[in-house]
């Protein structure tokens, strides 16, 4: 009898759980990796599929949870991906412990992160990412009563501030960097997708009575030992706004680092793959936002076609192709509608750190030639976060391309990284386990 196809997903998002929950259905046998404690990634995150109903997207992401609790997918949760020390193989840990997973076909959807710039006063406490305030505000951060400024670009802005409000916080002003004379175009757009049209809408309601400019961007930071107030302009006029909280970030960047570590060729900053979501690399499939930032859909559908290929049925997976088509024209018109203003590029002080890791500042990095020349004199991008934070800024700032990709990914023990692969043969759920 054939074994069935081993198939590992490396993120629980929505992507990475309808790959799972397709490929499962259709006979594979199917591993979910994730870092976090329950699936949904970022947009899920602290969902509870009993109460998730009242919520944005509640009812889908509990249709979602239930079918991959009855699929037969191994949910593996706190589980980071570190290494590939050889073809078809997966060296990932948890809790200190690491092991090899093997795997015949491979779905990467590792999903995004926010897109930081520096600017004065960025480091001091009380500064956030958009979605990081919201997933501190969702894991019980005290919201209610505090004043709240939300900047940056992306549509992100309007439904944080719409989770804020509702929390309680009082949001002081939304300031998209992005002018007019590209939010128009891309609103006509949705015409497309009513859906979202119809969401975007239900967000402005539920932030009505907030000032939502867009052309304008915070500027400074102000405060001692934290975060009192927000200096923000529209390049001609400014403003000062006192506040507790500044949530900021400009926009998403991909998650690459394992597509790139596999050598899956990235372009225009995005992973290629081919109609059925399947990368340079044979075997292996990228769904979600390292495909183009395009949001919950687009996650969801090449989820699906990818999940489909990975068992075979490409028939059915090309059912799906017109509308991941539609989506991906959305993604398209939202990274030009939200792509960061030149004048941005002027807002760091050369006493600005960029590198939080390595505290380097802007006027530091500014008299290198390049960032091979600024990793090796000033340690831009070698800290824990490995180039996450930093990279996207240097790259927007001076031009820079991104660092080659080593491993370990993400932070590893020793005993881990110095195993010598192998793979089990008894039973493909067993993996080796290092000392």
């Amino acid at each position: 009898m054939t074994a069935p196809v081993r198939v590992v997903v490396v993120g629980g998002g929505p992507g990475g759980m309808a790959a799972a929950v397709v490929a499962a259905e259709n006979g594979c046998d199917v591993r979910l990796l994730d870092e976090n404690l329950g699936p949904g990634g970022q947009i899920w995150r602290g969902y509870n599929a009993e109460a998730a109903s009242s919520s944005p997207h509640g009812r889908e992401f509990a249709k979602w949870v239930r079918r991959l609790e009855a699929s037969g997918a191994a949910w593996e949760p706190e589980t980071s991906v570190i290494d590939s020390p050889a073809p078809g193989i997966l060296r990932v840990e948890r809790a200190g412990r690491g092991w090899d997973v093997p795997w015949d076909r491979l779905v990467i959807a590792t999903g995004a992160r926010e897109r930081f710039l520096p600017f004065p006063g960025w480091t001091l406490p009380g500064v956030m990412g958009v979605g990081g305030l919201q997933a501190m505000a969702k894991s019980g951060l005290p919201i209610a009563g505090k004043r709240v400024v939300v900047s940056g670009s992306g549509p992100l802005l309007l439904a944080v501030a719409a989770a804020l409000k509702r929390k309680g916080a009082k949001i002081e002003g939304i300031f998209e960097q992005a002018p007019w004379s590209r939010l128009a175009p891309f609103a006509v757009s949705l015409v497309a997708l009513p859906g979202k049209l119809v969401e975007g809408a239900q967000y402005r309601w539920q932030t009505r009575g907030v000032a939502y400019k867009s052309g304008w961007w915070v500027k400074r930071g102000l405060g001692q030992s934290r975060l009192e107030a927000v200096v923000v302009s529209d390049g001609k006029d400014q403003r000062e706004i006192l506040c507790d909280y500044l949530a900021c970030a400009f926009h998403l960047v991909p998650n690459l680092e394992l597509a790139q570590l596999l050598g899956c060729r990235i372009d225009a900053g995005f992973v290629a793959v081919n109609a059925v979501q399947e990368t340079s690399v044979t075997g292996v499939y990228c769904v979600g936002e390292p495909t183009g930032i395009g949001g919950l859909d687009k996650a969801l559908v090449e989820g699906e076609i990818a999940g489909l290929a990975a068992a075979g049925h490409l028939g059915k997976a090309a059912e799906l192709l017109p509308l991941r088509q539609k989506l991906r024209r959305f993604a398209q018109h939202l990274d030009r509608a939200f792509a960061s203003r030149p004048e941005l590029r002027a807002l760091a002080a050369a006493e600005t750190i960029v590198c939080r890791c390595e505290d380097v500042t802007y006027g530091e990095l500014a008299e290198c030639a390049s960032g091979r020349a600024a990793r090796l004199h000033m340690r831009c991008g070698m800290g824990p976060c490995q180039g996450r934070i930093c990279g996207p800024a240097t790259e927007f700032l001076f031009g820079w391309s991104a660092a080659s990709t080593r491993p370990p990914l993400f932070p590893a023990r020793l005993g881990t990284l110095a195993v010598a692969p192998r793979e089990a043969d008894s039973n493909p759920r067993e993996v080796a386990s290092t000392p």
